[in-house]
């Protein structure tokens, strides 16, 4: 086992050291991002190259229901083989014996990758970048609540209490003293994301009642979309140990903002390390605003995948810090694409309407796409928008099904991400949005039953 342990990396061989490996999770994230997989004891995964999981996973919706995806062949459930990815191998430090998690790629039985599993989604986006020579970049920022426990979904979702006793209070966006409030549970985040090997750049209190931010430091898409796929389990892990959720809801609570993955995209060029964004004489680049052009292009055709659930679209609200436009502009938060203050090497682009309900490896890939498409089209976005975009009328779809509409017919954003992704993520989403319309609201019993 010695031998194996040294080829693991360096958290994961610190959070062992001296210890016994018990169990390892072999995993891969889903369309919606749960964690699918197996726990097997360390002795049998030393021995095994791949396992086998149905490739009907990816046709589940949230609900656990099925969409017709499985294509020509019909829902047969054929066997993915699941090769693990040793370089994502870290510790899962709220077991109660010493385990590591592994996430594991998806392949058919010919050794082709499955074409709609989110990480190959991402690498696939990755790759087009490659080919013409570049390295893109990015830095999530995570958005989430700490509330009470909702054991009754007819229930409304409540802040959590804090260590004052009293239940987290809105309107406190960068307090400090809103922040102590939750130090048992930062506290094991910290303590987790250690453990696990995780740098974070950050964390601040947001607007709402107990609402706070992670940010983390930028680098490659695909390891970064992991760790946001590893710190949404391990915040709820930590929010457990403190009798209170962590949700990652677009828009769990009424009245209050809604919580974004706000990812900052810059790109270099691969041969000499340099951002394309920026030119020899710190000036901005036309492939600068050819980026841009690209988000503000294809960003609607993009949306389903960015805001994937109903409960998605009513984090879009004029005022409530969530973009309800395609506009662009310095500095300017009001805008769906923002140029953050930076250095020229560090010069990025902003986009802030995904939300954090997306799978982040499909949120990332979505939005890389825009911004590919527009390298390649290169097309000038429309002049910077200056003041306050928020007294637009919004220009990005409000609904899920008509996001999905755009979706469905955006040839170019399919070629993308993969024509037999595009085709499963639109029949699965399409049977999520079927399902809602079938579920009658509080409101309409409210409203309707005794007045029309």
């Amino acid at each position: 086992m010695s031998d194996w342990i040294d080829t693991l990396p360096d958290s994961a061989r610190a959070y062992l050291e001296g210890k016994r490996l018990d169990e390892v999770e072999c995993i891969i994230p889903d369309l919606p991002g749960i964690a699918r997989g197996k726990a097997v004891p360390a002795s049998k995964f030393m021995r095994q190259d791949y396992f086998h999981l149905p490739d009907s996973i990816f046709y589940q919706t949230i609900t656990g229901e099925w969409g017709e995806a499985a294509g020509a062949e019909g829902f047969i459930e054929k066997d993915m083989i699941l090769r693990p990815d040793m370089s994502t191998a870290t510790a899962a430090p709220w077991t109660g014996d010493w385990t590591l998690q592994v996430i594991h790629d998806a392949y058919d039985r010919n050794g082709d990758v499955v074409e709609y599993s989110p990480r190959n989604v991402l690498k696939r986006v990755v790759d087009l970048y490659r080919a013409q020579g570049w390295e893109p970049v990015v830095a999530p920022e995570m958005e989430f609540f700490l509330v009470a426990r909702n054991l009754d979904p007819a229930h409304e979702i409540k802040p959590m209490m804090g260590r004052s006793g009293r239940p987290a209070a809105a309107r406190q966006a960068y307090s400090m003293t809103a922040v102590d409030e939750f130090g048992p549970v930062i506290d094991d985040i910290y303590d987790f994301a250690e453990a696990q090997g995780f740098e974070i750049d950050g964390i601040t209190q947001e607007g709402g009642a107990g609402q706070l931010e992670i940010n983390l430091i930028h680098g490659d898409p695909v390891r970064l979309a992991d760790e946001v796929f590893y710190f949404k389990r391990l915040i709820r892990e930590a929010a457990l140990r403190h009798d209170c959720y962590a949700t990652f809801m677009a828009k769990p609570i009424e009245d209050e903002p809604g919580s974004a993955m706000h990812m900052h995209h810059s790109v270099l060029d691969a041969e000499t390390g340099a951002n394309i964004f920026s030119g020899p004489d710190n000036e901005e680049t036309d492939a600068f605003f050819h980026f841009i052009a690209g988000l503000q292009n294809h960003m609607p055709d993009a949306l389903a995948v960015l805001a994937p659930y109903v409960n998605s679209y009513r984090r879009y609200v004029k005022d409530h810090a969530a973009p309800i436009n395609l506009e662009w502009g310095r500095d300017n938060r009001t805008t769906g694409i923002r140029v953050p203050l930076s250095s020229p090497n560090a010069r990025r682009v902003e986009n802030r309407l995904a939300g954090m309900d997306c799978n982040p490896y499909l949120g990332i890939a979505a939005s890389l796409a825009c911004g590919y498409l527009g390298l390649m089209e290169k097309k000038q976005p429309k002049p910077e928008f200056k003041g306050d975009a928020y007294v637009g009328e919004g220009d990005i779809p409000r609904v899920l099904g008509e996001a999905l509409d755009l979706f469905e017919e955006a040839t170019e954003m399919h070629k993308v991400l993969g024509p037999e992704f595009a085709r499963v993520y639109a029949i699965v989403k399409r049977a999520e949005y079927d399902e809602f319309l079938q579920v009658i609201s509080p409101w309409e019993r409210e409203h309707l039953l005794m007045n029309v």
